[in-house]
């Protein structure tokens, strides 16, 4: 089974090889792993670890057929993983399949589940389940998985990464409101508007979550992008953020 089985470690290694050559600013992890018992056993020994540094993650299988992209989304659909992906979709022009979480199939369902709850999604091309060969010994090399298919969602998959590394997810360092007074960042004579005055110095703080784009906060703030970066810049050098 081409597609079904081979296709997503295929292109895993060949992700693996352009990360190498990418100087990232992200760390980045591949796991070739069996479906669903290999998932399970992973994040027994992991789930910690990924739930505090895991930013994104994608399911790679039937990646390699040149049929119509398939989106399955996060549990949540509103995941940074999510979000990436289609933004990819919409940067390269390419057309595809959205599904919903009740049409999850592979891996997602482990590391969606609850309490796991993890930002991974799936994009692949056809659909597991929804092409003829699926399950059957005629999803083979150079039939269904061919190197136009692999090459097209390998340029994919890289402009994800791309769109990844272009963007900060910045994180406040503090539980519940820094102190901003110490740090320069509040008025030290409390008078009528002076809350107003760091008003969206304290928007922004609130939507630092780690896991939202600066884009998308300015969007929620009401805010100019090139202002959450000027904020966001201040409060790195104050120590309060980390992106």
């Amino acid at each position: 089974m081409a597609n079904n089985e081979l296709s997503g470690p295929v292109l895993a290694v060949a992700l693996a090889t352009f990360v190498r050559n990418l100087s990232p600013h992200y760390t980045y992890r591949f796991l070739f792993i069996p479906e669903t018992i290999g998932s399970i056993a992973y994040l027994a020994h992991n789930l910690a670890s990924m739930k505090s540094r895991m930013l994104a993650g994608y399911v790679l299988t039937c990646v390699g057929d040149e049929r119509v992209y398939s989106y399955v989304p996060s549990r949540s659909g509103t995941s940074v993983a999510d979000e990436v992906a289609l933004e990819a979709f919409e940067q390269l022009g390419i057309p595809f399949l959205s599904y919903t979480w009740s049409d999850r199939g592979s891996d997602e369902r482990q590391y969606c589940a609850p309490g796991v709850d993890l930002p991974v999604c799936s994009v692949m091309r056809s659909k597991y389940g929804k092409y003829p060969e699926y399950h059957t010994s005629l999803d083979q090399l150079g039939t269904v998985v061919t190197a136009k298919g692999l090459q097209e969602t390998y340029d994919y998959y890289r402009r994800v990464m791309r769109i990844l590394e272009s963007q900060r997810y910045p994180r406040v360092n503090t539980l519940c409101e820094p102190q901003l007074g110490k740090r320069g960042l509040y008025p030290g004579i409390s008078i009528k508007g002076s809350a107003d005055a760091v008003r969206p110095l304290t928007d922004v703080i609130s939507e630092l979550d780690g896991l939202q784009s600066m884009q998308r906060i300015a969007e929620r703030t009401g805010l100019e992008l090139s202002t959450v970066q000027e904020l966001c810049d201040l409060l790195v050098e104050k120590g309060l953020v980390s992106q």
